[in-house]
């Protein structure tokens, strides 16, 4: 059988970012599904370019648990494994729609399918509603509440911006939320009036980040109000300016995470049906990884 290769950001700083990576990865191994799963990671050991190295297989499937396409899924990821040939056009996307493109890494003789990010695939969509039953408690969350989705947003990668609404639109056409709105961090409309956005009473608010981390835990719940000083914590629901916000933290530590890992490497070819079916159920009802 092929191997898996997770490939995600980590940090120098904060130990907790490569948390739902491994996490995920675990939850994938346990079915077996691959010979091999390995993470890979551009601030942590192992780094992208000495992952494919540790794998034995010859033929790998290397997802990135990126949120969007632009300069790590285009540019670093492909260098550092030495993809031969690639060319961000093979994945003839608009932006949203990167699927997989097949590629030899020569300096180690092995057929790699290069996947799309995690965070534009369709499956993250049902992530971002399993986050907001978390984070309720309610499996029939919808009716009478609003939900946010919330990215980044940067004029450097106009593709961080298309994620956030892409999802936000495929939520809202699943008719199941009163009202959902797509807001980011640094551009408009910003999180920072979130209850402006919204005339439901409660609303939830997941950001779709890989990790929870300084935007995540300080920025995010510092700006909409739920709190003055991070450190002191926040309610959950927190009343802020007549509203209720559920605020989930990153969408990325969702334990059904796995499955989207899974998608992209089904969509690639990989022959992992059951192992996509055993990790739904197993995550159905399941909040954080590792809950």
């Amino acid at each position: 059988m092929p191997a898996l290769v997770v490939v995600a950001h980590g940090s120098h700083l904060n130990a907790e970012s490569s948390t739902p990576t491994f996490d995920h990865a675990d939850r994938i191994r346990a079915t077996s599904a691959f010979d091999e799963v390995r993470e890979g990671f551009w601030k942590e050991e192992p780094a992208f370019r000495e992952v494919l190295r540790t794998v034995d297989s010859d033929e790998v499937y290397v997802v990135p648990l990126f949120i969007s396409e632009g300069y790590f899924t285009e540019e670093v990821i492909p260098r550092e494994l030495r993809l031969d040939g690639w060319d961000p056009e093979a994945w003839d996307s608009d932006g949203t729609s990167a699927t997989h493109v097949t590629l030899r890494a020569s300096d180690v003789d092995k057929t790699v399918h290069y996947c799309g990010p995690v965070g534009t695939h369709d499956a993250m969509s049902d992530v971002i509603v399993q986050r907001a039953e978390s984070v309720t408690g309610d499996p029939d969350v919808g009716d009478g509440f609003g939900l946010a989705v919330v990215g980044h947003g940067t004029e450097r990668n106009e593709n961080s911006a298309k994620a956030v609404e892409y999802h936000a639109d495929r939520i809202r056409e699943m008719g199941r939320f009163d009202e959902v709105q797509a807001l980011f961090m640094d551009e408009d409309p910003e999180v920072d009036d979130v209850t402006e956005y919204f005339e439901s009473e409660d609303v939830v608010v997941v950001p779709l980040f890989i990790a929870d981390g300084y935007h995540t835990q300080e920025d995010i719940p510092e700006d909409m109000g739920l709190t003055e000083d991070y450190r002191t914590g926040w309610d959950t629901p927190t009343a802020v300016d007549g509203h209720r916000i559920w605020y989930s933290g990153a969408v990325g530590t969702e334990a059904l995470m796995a499955d989207v890992v899974l998608e992209r490497a089904a969509d690639a070819g990989a022959d992992v049906a059951g192992a996509v079916e055993r990790v739904r159920e197993e995550t159905s009802g399941v909040g954080a990884s590792g809950d």
